[in-house]
Parts: structure tokens; sequence; C-alpha cells
């Protein structure tokens, strides 16, 4: 294996235990069976939005999930 293939693998196992500890961060929409109810309309109509960390976790999640992906497919390609 080159040096290239060998850092990419760490990174994506980084990056994968860093995807697993920030969706685990992250608060559930709702719980219970009001919550299902309810939290499907203010979701849809976007009278409940994620502020602050929740906000901030959502991002760092989206942009690691894309890394991952990509790595996935780099190394797969490789």
């Amino acid at each position: 294996m080159d040096t290239l293939h060998i850092v990419m693998s760490v990174v994506e196992v980084l990056a994968c235990l860093f995807l697993i500890v920030t969706i685990l961060l992250q608060e559930g929409a709702s719980q219970g069976l009001s919550g299902t109810i309810a939290g499907g309309a203010e979701t849809f109509f976007g009278s409940k939005k994620a502020h602050g960390m929740q906000s901030t976790l959502s991002r760092i999640t989206t942009g690691v999930g894309i890394l991952f992906v990509v790595l996935a497919v780099a190394l797969n390609l490789l």
C-alpha cells in the first residue's frame, strides 16, 4: 500500500468516528406520539428551526458526511 492510500484510510476512519460522535450529540426532533403528529407540521412550515449548538452540529455533521462519502469513493477508485 502506498502512503496516499494509508493517509486516506486513516482520515476515513477519523471522519467515521467524528461523524458518529456528532450524530449522537444531536437532539432528537421530537419524542412520543404527539411529537410525531405536531413535529412534522412544525418542520414542514419551518417554525421550529435549530439554533445555536444544534445548528452548528448539523452543519458539522453535513460537512463530515460529505467528506466521508468523497473519501469512500476515492478509496474505492484507488
